[in-house]
């Protein structure tokens, strides 16, 4: 049985961009997923329990990744090369459609941002219509996609290995492996051990996924509170800023009430946003037919003579780069160029403004990142034996 909770309609009036669409990575700067593999060797962990399994990871300088284990269904499911699974599953999907890594970021994001990386995101809403509602159903992941892929996965491994491998688990694959998809190889190791959470609340994502007009301070208080710091901030702030926003998918009325918290630099490496997201940054920052002073002048100049035609323009997040997974974002950051209110607020603070210079440097950015991802997915994991289950279909508790 899901928990119950009272919930109330929240209208959100700030500024907000939703972020889906078309990941597309192109190889640069040689071969990342060796240089990624090198660098990343995650420690020894502090988690929450222990499950059966192989060496334990995480660790006070790696980031705490929950008691997870490196090869953890070599014992539990000896016979079958798990991770093997999920990355031919879906590097063929990504194949067909390359938006699959950024919507996988996404999804991956706004579950372990909630209650934890317990693939809560993935259940269905109940049949009683007394019940409230689920996190599938709050605002910020109305537009979330990609459950289809993590159905057909987890039904393939049911076949190989009944009740054994975890939603939860799969979608931290998942999202390594379209990501990792144009470079041939794993941008980053996975620990896995990971348990299904039984609960799920729409409350909790409106809770939990701060607003893209959120300022520095409370952006890290939201990662502080996930056991990520500064250095995770911006370096997951430049991973999505790529991704093209869905024709059709989004209509106005909806996005009037929508916030999405992925407004953070890295993430912003990929994609194309539209000039309605920024229009009050444009034109009325402080109610007064302003533009906010911290866009650079003739870029601002640029972005409101684009934006005057239609709120439908398509801007690129990252100008003269929208195509690659690298560090050009943050040298548009340093020029006063980033599109979003949040971009600019990374330079509001004097550690995270020496990051967005470092990740310049796009080996630096891409090691960052993956050990910032693996911290990620160690958040609030749920891994003892009496937390959680392992689902048989992920929409659904057992």
């Amino acid at each position: 049985m899901m928990r119950t909770a009272s919930t109330t309609p929240l209208l959100v009036t700030l500024s907000l961009f939703v972020l889906i669409g078309t990941f597309h990575i192109e190889v640069c700067n040689g071969d990342l997923g060796s240089l990624v593999s090198s660098m990343m060797r995650p420690g020894k962990g502090n988690g929450r329990g222990d499950r059966e399994g192989d060496k334990e990871v995480g660790g006070k300088n790696q980031g705490d990744t929950g008691g997870l284990k490196m090869k953890f269904y070599e014992k539990t499911c000896p016979n079958v090369d798990v991770e093997k699974i999920v990355e031919t599953i879906t590097w063929n999907k990504t194949k067909a459609n390359p938006s699959l890594g950024a919507k996988l970021l996404r999804m991956h994001f706004h579950d372990c941002f909630v209650t934890g990386c317990d693939a809560s995101i993935l259940l269905d809403p109940s049949t009683n219509k007394a019940s409230p509602q689920v996190e599938k159903e709050a605002g910020p992941n109305l537009s979330v996609s990609g459950y289809e892929l993590i159905d057909e996965i987890k039904t393939r491994l049911e076949k190989e290995c009944r009740e054994t491998v975890s939603c939860a688990d799969i979608i931290a694959l998942a999202t390594r492996d379209a990501v990792s998809f144009q470079f041939q190889k794993r941008m980053w190791e996975v620990p896995l051990g990971r348990r299904d959470g039984r609960t799920s609340l729409a409350s909790e994502a409106f809770d939990n996924l701060p607003s893209p007009s959120s300022n520095f301070q409370i952006l890290q208080k939201a990662f502080d509170d996930k056991g990520l710091d500064i250095r995770d901030l911006v370096a997951l702030s430049g991973a999505i800023d790529r991704v093209l926003q869905e024709s059709g998918l989004i209509t106005t009325q909806v996005l009037s009430f929508l916030t999405f918290w992925l407004h953070n630099a890295g993430a912003h490496t990929l994609g194309i946003t539209q000039c309605g997201m920024i229009s009050a940054r444009l034109f009325n920052f402080t109610g007064k037919g302003d533009t906010d002073p911290s866009i650079e002048k003739s870029y601002a100049e640029a972005l409101r003579s684009k934006c005057r035609r239609s709120f439908e323009t398509e801007l690129e997040m990252d100008p003269g780069s929208s195509k690659f997974f690298d560090g050009n974002y943050y040298k548009i950051v340093n020029q006063k160029k980033g599109i979003f209110e949040s971009d600019a607020t990374l330079l509001t603070n004097s550690f995270a403004a020496s990051l967005v210079k470092e990740f310049e440097d796009n080996n630096k950015f891409f090691a960052a990142f993956a050990t910032s991802m693996v911290k990620l997915g160690g958040t609030g994991v749920l891994t003892r034996k009496n937390e959680g289950e392992i689902r048989r279909k992920c929409r659904f508790v057992n």
